[in-house]
């Protein structure tokens, strides 16, 4: 006969269970806040408050009339009305668009390629290539403007004389400057030219973070360039090319001084976009009110752009986790 013994479980307190999580004092807490209060009160004096000033000035008149007299005149959504029922606005907001659109994708993409081309040449022709990028990169806004008017000149450009000799006699004395689409297009290669180092350089680092290991291991199993780069450069790089797409979107969206300096938004108005028609609306018809409704309207492109490039990240953090 077996007999059983039930197993009595010792007396004694029951120990509590560890809390979950040790609550911090206020002060540990309130550091990270603190430490960031600086940078936020000078964002908000340097970046907030002129653009409230911009946003009320809309709401005026404020010409030359009513500055001389010290006067000031609310005139309420009249300068959206009068924006935003010209024609010739949504012309000009159009053509901004594809602009940008354009200089983004050209940046990118060749930034793209000289990233990937400096992954794969040797040190010295990589110094060299380097060298050259960091020295275009450095050049002046209205110095390259000015080699770029040369390059593209009717009677004297470099451009028109190489492509004659190459057996275009069409070019000769061709101007590029003759209508406003290939004006805008001289000036997006100026653009693309200026920006393409800095973007390059951003790529190129993070190429050189990818582990050597994942190209051997494409490399044993086979894969080309392109399926190497599609399984293995793309996915280390893309948040860097995205990031690099809404800076590119952010600073081409209201490029001004390249547009101005080459022909004015000319000829015609056929290159005149978003800040060169502010320009025009401010300094020289002194219609500061409608110039600053413009410049509202930019900004609620950009804060929409801004809001979706946001929600794309979050939504990008949360497929991570």
């Amino acid at each position: 006969m077996t007999a059983t013994v039930d197993a009595v479980a010792p007396a004694g307190p029951v120990p509590p269970a560890p809390s979950a999580a040790r609550r911090r004092p206020f002060g540990e807490r309130s550091l990270p806040y603190l430490l960031l209060a600086p940078a936020v009160l000078a964002l908000l004096v340097l970046l907030g408050w002129p653009a409230l000033q911009v946003v009320l000035i809309s709401f005026r008149t404020l010409d030359l009339g009513e500055l001389v007299r010290g006067e000031v005149v609310w005139t309420g959504f009249d300068n959206y009305a009068e924006v935003l029922s010209d024609p010739g606005f949504w012309s000009i907001t159009l053509r901004t668009v594809l602009f940008t659109a354009g200089c983004v994708a050209g940046t990118v993409l060749a930034a793209l390629g000289i990233a990937v081309l400096m992954r794969h040449i040797g040190p010295r022709v990589r110094i060299v290539l380097q060298v050259t990028l960091v020295l275009a990169w450095a050049v002046p806004i209205l110095a390259a403007t000015t080699v770029f008017q040369w390059i593209f000149d009717q009677q004297y450009g470099i451009l028109n004389k190489t492509l004659v000799l190459l057996g275009f006699e069409s070019f000769a004395g061709y101007s590029w400057f003759s209508t406003g689409a290939s004006t805008l297009v001289v000036i997006g290669l100026l653009i693309v030219w200026q920006a393409v180092p800095f973007i390059a350089f951003t790529l190129y680092a993070g190429l050189l973070a990818v582990p050597s290991d994942l190209y051997e291991a494409a490399g044993m199993d086979g894969a080309s360039g392109a399926q190497t780069f599609r399984a293995v450069t793309w996915p280390s790089i893309a948040p860097l090319v995205t990031m690099s797409t809404f800076l590119s979107v952010l600073w081409d969206f209201k490029v001004f001084a390249q547009v101005w300096a080459i022909r004015e938004g000319g000829p015609d108005g056929g290159s005149t976009t978003l800040p060169v028609l502010q320009y025009l609306k401010g300094i020289s018809s002194s219609q500061f009110g409608v110039a600053a409704a413009v410049a509202v309207v930019m900004m609620v492109v950009l804060v929409v752009f801004t809001a979706q490039y946001l929600r794309m990240l979050l939504r990008s953090g949360r497929e991570e986790l």
